[in-house]
């Protein structure tokens, strides 16, 4: 496909998102029917689908209307993009700009300014103080791709090295001692030996370092209450021995944690609700949530976010909480993790929680992306 051909394409699906179609089913549907296309052409579509969706309400105003042939055009003139080169009509290329669209389009303001949900930007400001623009400009570009290293395989120096061998460059993320910065062929990742062996696991930095903050040493008994795909119960595992039980209320998602844990060297046991022990020395709660501080790497939960979820999280969150501290045993901890950037769902939360439950605050803390990896909370409470 030429780079012409790839815009028009990623102007079509991104039609369908206007349409409300999910981003992942547009992009699925449309990678199995191109069978011309071949992997960088699928690879470049998508980048392009999402840095547009990363920059939804930018890419609109530049480009004078919602449609997604107008938002690709916002885009192009953000970043620099020739579109008399490109706009050409020429075969399979989009057609050339009429005056009307040469002529539309405005700077960007507000919310739209920062790519942001005009209902939640004040939010964002309170929560974010003084780092609220800086933060918002970061969500509104490609995150970096961090790897953990299983230090129970090879020391991160070791990983480094072994990635290289493979033509795949990294550096040390500042976040965490297990974590790798990688820099160039990350889309290779996944067809490494370190990854086969269970020597590397993809995961964001700052989700590493929140493994860094729970009180492990010590621990005999550990739950993963939300674990979702079970990144965090592995990253547990390679660090301290235990007894480490994964549990989630969609159990599909843990479905290939036991292979994964197979291939790190550890043991993790998937338990349904009614099989979870009620004396466990930590449980780890990452609930859900906004997401709002990966929305650089799931920018269309951004789009599709309204005020009303945003309370059934909250209540949610809440029953979550007194659930997993059933589960704690006294002198043990209870960790509450989001990867949201908002009060509402992190620091609120724990001050509700600390005002009606005999918790003992130990550690609380909040990353942004300006700290090198995604927005993340954790609090960890002792239960006296």
């Amino acid at each position: 496909m030429t780079p012409a051909a790839r815009i028009q394409t990623a102007i079509e699906i991104l039609d369908e998102i206007v349409g409300g179609a999910p981003a992942e089913r547009s992009l699925t549907r449309w990678a199995r029917s191109a069978r011309h296309a071949g992997s960088k052409d699928r690879a470049a579509v998508r980048d392009l689908v999402f840095d547009i969706l990363r920059r939804w309400w930018s890419s609109a105003v530049r480009g004078g209307n919602l449609s997604g042939r107008a938002r690709m055009i916002g885009y192009l003139r953000e970043t620099g993009g020739d579109l008399d080169a490109i706009f050409t009509g020429a075969r399979y290329a989009p057609a050339p700009l009429t005056d009307a669209e040469i002529l539309a389009g405005d700077e960007p303001e507000g919310s739209d300014r920062f790519d942001a949900p005009d209902w939640l930007l004040p939010q964002l400001r309170q929560s974010l103080g003084d780092d609220c623009d800086a933060v918002l400009e970061a969500l509104r570009h490609r995150a970096p791709v961090h790897v953990r290293v299983n230090t129970r395989r090879m020391s991160r120096d070791e990983a480094r090295e072994a990635l290289a061998a493979e033509d795949i460059a990294s550096q040390p993320a500042a976040l965490c001692d297990t974590a790798l910065d990688i820099t160039s062929n990350p889309r290779r990742l996944q067809s490494t030996q370190a990854y086969r062996d269970g020597t590397i696991e993809l995961q964001d930095a700052a989700s590493q370092a929140i493994v860094d903050l729970l009180p492990l040493s010590g621990a005999q008994m550990v739950l993963d209450y939300c674990a979702g795909g079970g990144g965090k119960t592995l990253a547990m595992a390679a660090r301290h021995d235990a007894t480490y039980h994964a549990h989630d209320a969609d159990p599909k998602r843990l479905a290939d944690l036991p292979e994964r844990a197979i291939r790190a060297g550890v043991r993790v046991d998937l338990r349904q609700t009614s099989a979870l022990e009620v004396a466990y020395d930590l449980v780890l709660t990452d609930v859900p949530c906004s997401g709002s501080g990966a929305w650089r790497r799931a920018p269309e939960g951004k789009i599709r976010f309204m005020p009303e979820r945003l309370d059934q999280l909250a209540d949610l969150q809440s029953r979550i909480l007194g659930d997993a501290w059933a589960r704690v045993r006294p002198g043990g901890h209870l960790a509450y993790a989001t990867c949201s950037l908002l009060d509402a769902e992190n620091g609120d939360q724990v001050a509700r929680f600390l005002g009606s439950h005999d918790a003992q605050p130990v550690v609380e803390r909040r990353f942004t992306p300006l700290d090198g990896g995604d927005g993340f909370f954790c609090a960890v409470l002792k239960k006296l």
